[in-house]
């Protein structure tokens, strides 16, 4: 075991807790204040919960540019009230007609079949951008106000500056260092050598226009204009092969959600290519036992929920593709009867650190907020350049980004995942609602953060809804984190865990990395949850670990 701790001088002890907060006409929880205040503005001005989600979103984009922006996609689930209907948005982008293996071992990208291109920040790792076709889709479909008010707080902010939060401050240092000083473009985000600090006014006039092109022009602004002309360009220049008719021809898909039920609760997350289904498999297997009974903080139980998403992370790690290239069998993998099945391989007196995927028998850096109106319609919307800033490389005069989505394609020509021209990549970025058994809104959650999302997702439920926890509280509660594509499933330990707690751990076999602390936090997921109650009272709990707060009306 080893000791790791923040490499900053910014400390989070958690001492202090934040309070749930409550209102009734309406409630926003982001990771950002000033995204949050947009989002609540557009409820206020008779928006619906999807028009307040894209504001806060847009708003993200400018003030939290290395999580997220234009340059990456974007999933949703909205739950329409008047139906009581979930619907499942896929703002994914796909590869470009040019990127195949043989571009990838031109470019000398290529190491293993088992391993991802060896530099993920290479502008071959660009996939087509997603998010603002799904921003426009979303509102098509559940909005209410024109996209100009929905966008006006985002361009604002752009255009007249905004102080940086602290939490983002540092990982906008971290980004510069790591991608923006070195890529094409990317001085455009940083105040002539470094990144802005925090408190200190950050001005983007380049994300102000293309924000203001969109407002104009929707969607074919951004994929048919003098946006997708610079994004071409721009990724040709740096070595990519993204073309203007790759982003002329993106469209987003409504998906049909996939669920499954959870001590009484529809827990509901997209289907894949995102990783959602590792959630539900994991709480599949741990619906077999009682954890209510068990130490929220104990040896068994976290040894229960470790063990559930590795064998999760097992069969999503090769299930999860876009389906239009590989039908995996989710009804299958889903059933009651191949969770138990799975269940059985969970030893209770030790760890398996490295168990296999199942075949069941077939009959086949980001940001998370969400939003309740106060009509009882939801958003569960996240949006993401995938590793912080994505791939740094930035479009000449616009300001934004691009991501490095393609990084998670797997070069075994045999692995559903596999690289191929106009696929969608295997996506980390989930959000997550919940229903009651009578088709009631619960509410909207998430936990942003790679391959933790789903592992934060299990731990939030299981706080939740085993332990009664409210929003706040159940984001509060300390984590781990599992990381599923290093060998020997390493567990990550938040700082401030009992004692007893690692020790046990550390004795069934478990390899851990215990005392994560300070803004190395982050690891663990930033969080946002919404509950409705029966009464229509909403109560908002926002994660410490990061900048923002929950804020209603």
């Amino acid at each position: 075991m080893q000791n790791s701790s923040s490499s900053s001088g910014l400390d989070l002890h958690f001492a202090g807790r934040r309070s749930t907060l409550y209102a009734r006409r309406g409630l926003v929880a982001s990771s950002q204040p000033l995204a949050t205040q947009a989002g609540l503005t557009v409820l206020m001005q008779g928006g619906t919960a999807a028009d307040a989600a894209i504001a806060t979103a847009a708003t993200l984009a400018v003030t939290e540019p290395g999580s997220t922006g234009i340059g990456g996609d974007c999933f949703a689930l909205y739950y329409e009230a008047r139906t009581r209907t979930v619907s499942a948005l896929n703002g994914s982008g796909r590869a470009p007609a040019a990127l195949d293996f043989e571009a990838v071992q031109r470019a000398g990208l290529f190491t293993a079949s088992d391993q991802p291109m060896a530099k993920p920040y290479h502008a071959l790792t660009i996939t087509v951008p997603g998010a603002v076709a799904g921003w426009c889709d979303l509102l098509a479909r559940f909005g209410a106000l024109p996209l100009r008010d929905v966008l006006a707080s985002a361009i604002h902010h752009a255009e007249v500056g905004f102080p940086v939060a602290p939490l983002t401050a540092l990982a906008w240092a971290r980004g510069a260092e790591r991608q923006l000083r070195h890529a094409r473009g990317g001085q455009a985000l940083l105040i002539g050598d470094r990144a802005p600090r925090a408190g200190e006014v950050f001005r983007n006039p380049g994300y102000a226009r293309a924000l203001r092109a969109i407002a104009d022009g929707g969607a074919p602004a951004y994929y048919t204009g003098a946006i997708a002309k610079a994004v071409a360009a721009t990724v040709q220049a740096a070595g990519g092969v993204l073309t203007e008719d790759d982003l002329a021809a993106h469209r987003s898909t409504w998906e049909t959600p996939l669920s499954v039920t959870y001590r009484g609760q529809h827990i509901w997350e997209c289907p894949p290519n995102g990783q959602g289904l590792t959630a539900l498999l994991a709480l599949n297997l741990l619906e077999g036992f009682d954890l209510k009974g068990l130490d929220p903080l104990g040896t068994e139980r976290w040894h229960l929920l470790i063990e559930a998403l590795r064998l999760a992370f097992a069969d999503s790690r090769h299930y999860v593709a876009d389906p239009a290239f590989f039908k995996a069998p989710l009804a299958e993998l889903l059933s009651r009867g191949y969770a138990a099945e799975r269940r059985a391989l969970i030893d209770p007196r030790k760890a398996t650190v490295d168990p296999k995927r199942g075949t069941p028998t077939s009959s086949s850096g980001t940001v998370y907020l969400c939003v309740v109106d106060g009509a009882g319609n939801a958003c569960s919307f996240i949006n993401s350049n995938y590793m912080g800033f994505g791939t740094g490389i930035v479009p000449e005069g616009w300001g934004f980004p691009l991501q490095n989505r393609g990084h998670n394609f797997s070069l075994d020509h045999e692995h559903p995942n596999a690289l191929a021209p106009g696929k969608r990549p295997y996506h980390t970025i989930i959000p997550g609602l919940i229903t009651r058994a009578d088709g009631s809104l619960w509410g909207p959650f998430g936990v942003m953060g790679g391959f933790m999302q789903p592992q934060g997702h299990v731990q939030v439920a299981s706080a939740l809804f085993d332990d009664g926890l409210d929003p706040q509280s159940a984001l509060d509660r300390l984590r781990f984190c599992i990381e599923p594509t290093l060998a020997g499933g390493v567990v990550s330990l938040e700082a401030g865990l009992p004692d007893a707690l690692v020790h046990g751990l550390a004795r069934l076999g478990h390899p851990i990395v215990p005392d994560i602390a300070g803004d190395a936090r982050g690891l663990f997921g930033r969080g946002q949850i919404i509950e409705r109650r029966p009464d229509g009272v909403l109560c908002g709990g926002s994660d410490p670990r990061a900048d923002g707060l929950a804020l209603g009306w």
